[in-house]
């Protein structure tokens, strides 16, 4: 993700920093671009769970018109 750089600091699981330093060397890549490809997954993966608010809304509405219908469906 192109931009500015800005430092932070932070504590890791020991056995999880390790296991992302070995995963940098294999692959032969800088840990700081492991880090930022794992912060931006996280962002993404975020932003597809979560329903977006018109969607519910029409659920939540037809749930409440047709709920006793849907229950017998279910049956």
């Amino acid at each position: 993700m192109p931009g500015s750089r800005q430092k932070f600091a932070t504590q890791v699981n020991s056995k999880v920093i390790a296991q992302v330093r070995t995963l940098a060397r294999k692959e032969g890549r800088q840990l700081q671009v492991l880090v930022d490809e794992a912060l931006v997954d996280l962002i993404e993966k975020r932003k597809r769970t979560r329903p977006r608010a018109h969607v519910m809304a029409a659920y939540q509405a037809s749930v409440e018109k047709y709920g006793p219908l849907y229950q017998k469906l279910a049956e």
